[in-house]
This record gives structure tokens, sequence and C-alpha cells, in this order.
């Protein structure tokens, strides 16, 4: 049987010097932590701008302005040939509400380029892999805490980033329900990844693949809901292996951990806990749309090749020696 998750056109690594842009697809931004955060990309001799709507705001409230203008300034970084990756600012709420007005015909011509992002960013994740058929980055965001406060974090997106050979392991933790098994990432929050059910576009299955999930802020019902609904739906059907991420603000982590254990257990593949990505400290950068491996006796997620190609050195030559 063919897998449902296909590998997706992965990306190349950045250089310094290389032209960013940030994005705001969801919630509001502040200035002072858009201001800092752009300090950091700096350091890395990066060259971020910031798309025209950024610190836009909404009457309602919860939105980084209009949903066709956040929609607007995403096609336009991402089909801009002079930016060389697109990042979101922050998450929050409201990737759905725009999701549909981007441009995705504009975004599969520009050719795969870095997309960072997580929490609301799951509906663009899911939308870059099922609309553009590229691979994107699970990893904190340019205004966010884990970003501005977190070395390990934002050293974790760095290398991604601009290493992305050198990343031989995407996460370790402890076996929830024990083996070994292969498959391409997908994923993210697991209550987005519940509400994109039924919508346009929407993935059907999540068969053969590594499926991450992590959330924050939803009590053990209520992720006993998100994960039966996934269940429920036979979106889980067979699914290689699931990797765990954080559960921030989610209650007694025992409680969230039976749960898992409850929802997830019969479906008979490898589960591994306590991975590092998603909204807890430290938050790991994880490529969805690659093929990885999950060990869960030794507690590690890794990928099968590098989150993206090494570019070439600008004499052409092979960075590593091959074809030399």
């Amino acid at each position: 049987m063919t897998a449902a998750v296909p590998a997706l056109a992965r990306p190349g690594r950045l250089r310094p010097g290389d032209r960013v842009a940030v994005v705001a697809p969801c919630g509001p931004v502040a200035e002072d932590r858009l201001l800092a955060g752009l300090g950091h990309l700096r350091e890395w001799g990066l060259d971020p701008v910031v798309a025209p709507h950024v610190l836009d705001t909404h009457p309602l409230g919860h939105l980084a302005g209009a949903d066709r203008d956040r929609a607007r300034d995403l096609t336009e970084a991402y089909a801009d040939p002079s930016v060389a990756a697109v990042l979101c600012a922050r998450g929050g709420y409201g990737a759905q509400r725009m999701v549909d007005l981007v441009d995705w015909a504009a975004v599969r011509a520009a050719g795969p380029k870095p997309f960072v992002g997580f929490s609301d960013v799951t509906v663009l994740h899911e939308a870059f892999a099922r609309r553009a058929g590229f691979a994107t980055l699970h990893g904190p965001m340019t205004a966010t805490a884990s970003f501005l406060d977190e070395p390990a974090a934002r050293e974790s997106l760095r290398a991604a980033l601009l290493a992305p050979e050198t990343v031989r392991t995407l996460g370790r933790g402890r076996a929830l329900v024990p083996g070994r098994a292969e498959g391409v990432t997908l994923g993210g929050c697991a209550s987005l990844l519940a509400a994109e059910l039924g919508t346009p576009h929407a993935r059907p299955s999540a068969a053969g693949g590594l499926l991450l999930l992590e959330d924050v802020g939803e009590e053990p019902y209520r992720l006993d809901r998100v994960l039966t609904q996934l269940l429920r739906s036979g979106w889980l059907d067979g699914v290689a292996g699931i990797a765990l991420g954080s559960w921030a603000e989610c209650g007694p982590y025992e409680e969230v951990r039976a749960l898992l254990a409850d929802r997830l257990g019969g479906l008979g593949v490898p589960v591994v806990e306590e991975l590092g990505f998603g909204h807890g400290p430290g938050a790991l950068t994880v490529p969805l749309g690659v093929p990885a491996v999950l060990d869960a006796d030794a507690g590690i997620l890794a990928p099968a090749a590098p989150a993206a190609p090494a570019a070439p050195d600008p004499d052409g030559t092979d960075p590593h020696g091959a074809g030399r």
C-alpha cells in the first residue's frame, strides 16, 4: 500500500547574508518583541525584513490585521525571489481564517524555501504540504518567548536553517509504547489538526507517517476530546508512529501521560513522549515532510536525511567534497 504521507520537496539551507521575511499570519505582534527577535536573526548574519502588515491590529483584537492582508503578506514574502526564507512572528489564532486566501499557485511557483512556525501555524504547515508539496519547519517564532529567552531553542532553529546537515537527532525522550518505525514527519498542534478535519484540502489520513503531536492550555478532558476525534474520524488509522512533544499548561503531566497512553496505546505503533518540541521550554525545531526514524526503545526521533540539502559553495563545488 502506498503511504498517504509522501516525502516533500525540501528547501536548501540558508547562508549568512540571506534575506528572510517575517510575517504575522495569526495573532497580534508586540513591536518590542519583534525588534528583539530581528536582532537575533541579524546576529546569525541574516538580513530580516518585516512584511507590511505584521504590526497591524484587527477590531476583534485577537488577529494581526485583516485576513486578506495577512494572506497577502505571506504570499508576497514567499513569492519574492529576493527572500530566502519566511518566518512567522507568533502564533495565537488566525491561520484558519486566512489560509484559503493565500495564493498557493504563486507559492508553488516560487519553489521550496524554509517556512518556520508552530502552534496555530500548524494549519499553514498542512497547507504547504497539501497545496504546495513543500517541507516546512516546526520551530520557534521570531517574537515569542521560546525564541527570545531560550538559547537552546534558538540554536536548534539556527542549525536547522543554516547547518541542517549537522542535525542528527530531532529529539530525545522516552518510550510510551515500544518499537521502531520509519515514515515521513507531519503534524503539530493536536487541536489544530482536529480542527482541520472536514475542511477543503485537508489531509485525508496520517497513514504511513510519523505524527508529531503537542498542545498548550488544553485540560486532559479536552485533549481526550481532540484525540478521540482524530481516532473516530479514522485519521490515525495506519499511522506508522507517534512522536509527542510538550503539553504546556495542560494539567499535571502524569494525568496527561495517562490520557496519551489510553488514547494512543491501542494503535499498536511506537510512541515516544517528551521529545522537546512544542510550547515547552527549549522548544526544538523539527522538519515536517521529511523521512525520519522513530526509535521508541532508544527514545529518539532522528532524520533519515538532513532537513535541507547542503548548498554548494559559491564557486560551485560541493562543501562536503562530493563529486570532487
